[in-house]
């Protein structure tokens, strides 16, 4: 039960759909050891427990998308997938000692992930700030040499020759 649940192996299994951290039916499925379509079933008995921001059912594009990651997705028509909160309300649904360990797991794993993100987004601002900083350099540069070109009397490379130009 161990290898199903560890961190690493459920932090491989959230993915960035729709802008939300989600995971697969058929990945938690594996996890709380039943069917896809058991764990489906047992959410549609249980439909008003997952609102739209707790699952949603991916497009045929998104799945598309999706088996060039999850290579066993191109078979599925219709592949739901959970969001935290789904995955935690999932709990309430699959009723055993596995799902509870599963969804520990699962928890942590989530917690792990928002903090990393949290801990990665001040370096994210800061690389940001460095490459518009470049970009305004690029451009100021770029400036330079067309007003050295200017000076030289040589041709701007970046301007257009209208009329007759000799070569």
């Amino acid at each position: 039960m161990k290898e199903l649940t560890s961190e690493k192996m459920v932090e491989n299994k959230i993915f960035f759909i729709r802008g939300q951290k989600v995971m697969l039916d058929s990945d938690l499925a594996k996890l709380y050891g039943v069917g896809t379509k058991v764990l489906n079933q047992a959410v549609k008995r249980n439909r008003q427990r997952f609102p739209d921001d707790f699952m949603f059912t991916l497009t045929r594009e998104e799945i598309r998308r999706m088996s060039q990651i999850v290579t066993s997705l191109k078979f599925y028509k219709n592949v739901n997938v959970f969001t935290e909160q789904g995955v935690a309300m999932l709990s309430s649904v699959l009723r055993s000692k596995r799902a509870i360990q599963v969804n520990i797991a699962i928890m942590r794993a989530f917690v792990r992930l928002r903090r990393i993100l949290a801990a990665h987004k001040g370096l994210a601002y800061k690389l940001e700030e460095l490459e518009e900083k470049i970009e305004r350099h690029d451009a100021d540069i770029r400036d330079i040499f067309a007003a050295i070109r200017q000076l030289m009397g040589l041709p701007d490379e970046h301007k257009k020759v209208i009329g007759f130009a000799a070569k």
